[in-house]
């Protein structure tokens, strides 16, 4: 029998809301979440774009002191994300105490405890102050951890780490588990902390963009004037579910995960490539028995960086030029969310699914030459959706595609 592995509860919180209702609205009406901080600017940064993400009020009513003080802020940000999602799935502390459930998220870094850390060590020269928490906070794990503490699951328990393609390679592995009859729930994810301390690597490499008079006008995916990225996080989580599982105890089923792709570009360690993209998009339809034919919207990764968006561009075009999946970048919304990217999209995807609706691709005013093709909408497109195709792409040349169906 084949096993057929669906959606039964999503979360999100993110610098389009912390709700799936606001981030619906903001997907469709193209609300940007991207500010300038200037505190980024007097640490050091050349750029001082970012997205604004609520920070979490945890209290004693949510958990206590003690597992407050091991969460990490992404962690913070995957804990009230899961809350929605398992809250919408009917999942309640009671079944999971009853019943095995697994944890995998996407996750590849902790700065900020790990940075803390040492500036204690520095100041005090003494291990003993550094606390209880740091040690849990500052583990890639950190996620996956906390969440199998706070809600009792006993199944599989891992982190993916695979740079800008971790959340959705956590879908997909999520996926591929329960269609081979290994888990009937998982919990999957991806979480990235938004503090300045995490990125500034990246400002180093010159990877963001500088585009400071305009934040919202500043992530541009495909667009020719692009200049560069913006960072952002938070956190996404959907619970993954077998189909007749899900339809024993009565669950409201969001959509069905059928396809998974994945592939490595072999090459430079920052450099992108249109046969790995290819590669990966190709696999996730052939695993969903689907051509590029059937694909209603490509939910493209395409984070506003100049090598980036045209390597992906082509793969594109080699596969859904002169077809009529829509094609946008909810990032020109949203920034990079980097770790947690590839489960937001995800989310996102279902969303527009769910209320037939395209999101637009913010700022494209024109397709540079390898995107030309493509059919970009940079406005929202009110349409029906069947089929998404949401793609993945990391340093690393990690790339992951995943294919989601309506129920």
């Amino acid at each position: 029998m084949v096993r057929r592995v669906v959606v039964t509860g999503m979360g999100i919180w993110s610098c389009l809301g912390t709700d799936l209702e606001t981030v619906k609205q903001s997907l469709r009406t193209g609300k940007s979440g991207i500010v300038l901080e200037e505190a980024r600017l007097s640490y050091g940064y050349r750029s001082g774009l970012t997205a604004l993400v609520e920070k979490p009020v945890l209290t004693k009513r949510d958990l206590d002191r003690h597992t407050r003080a091991g969460l990490s802020e992404e962690a913070e940000y995957a804990f009230m994300a899961s809350r929605q999602a398992f809250a919408q799935a009917g999942i309640d502390d009671a079944y999971l105490l009853q019943n095995e459930v697994g944890c995998i998220f996407g996750n590849d870094s902790s700065a900020k405890p790990v940075i803390e850390s040492a500036r204690i060590m520095e100041e005090k020269h003494d291990s003993a102050m550094l606390g209880y928490g740091l040690i849990f906070q500052s583990m890639n794990s950190t996620v996956n951890m906390n969440m199998s503490t706070i809600f009792h699951l006993r199944g599989v328990n891992f982190t993916i780490s695979a740079a800008c393609a971790s959340g959705s390679h956590s879908i997909g592995l999520g996926y591929m588990l329960i269609k081979q009859g290994l888990q009937d729930t998982i919990l999957c994810g991806g979480a990235q902390e938004t503090n300045y301390y995490s990125m500034a690597s990246f400002d180093a490499l010159g990877a963001f963009s500088v585009r400071m008079d305009e934040p919202t006008k500043a992530s541009r995916p495909f667009d020719k004037g692009r200049d560069g990225l913006v960072p952002s996080g938070g956190a996404a989580a959907l619970v993954l579910e077998e189909y007749e599982h899900a339809v024993a105890r009565g669950a409201n089923i969001l959509a069905e995960v059928v396809g998974y792709g994945f592939s490595s570009n072999g090459g430079g360690i920052s450099q992108p490539s249109d046969d790995g993209c290819c590669i990966a998009m190709q696999r996730a339809m052939d695993d969903a028995g689907v051509r590029a034919d059937d694909i209603d919207y490509v939910n493209a990764h395409a984070t506003s960086t100049p090598q980036g968006d045209m390597y992906e561009a082509k793969a594109l075009d080699r596969l859904f030029a002169g077809k009529h999946a829509l094609i946008s970048s909810t990032k020109g919304m949203t920034g990079h969310e980097c770790w947690m990217a590839g489960a937001s999209e995800a989310v996102y995807s279902i969303l527009m699914m769910q209320h037939n609706f395209v999101a637009p691709n913010l700022n494209l005013e024109e397709p540079d030459e390898c995107a030309a093709r493509l059919n970009l909408t940079p406005v929202t497109v009110d349409t029906e959706l069947n089929l998404v195709l949401s793609n993945s792409f990391g340093f690393g040349g990690t790339n992951s595609a995943l294919v989601l169906r309506k129920v």
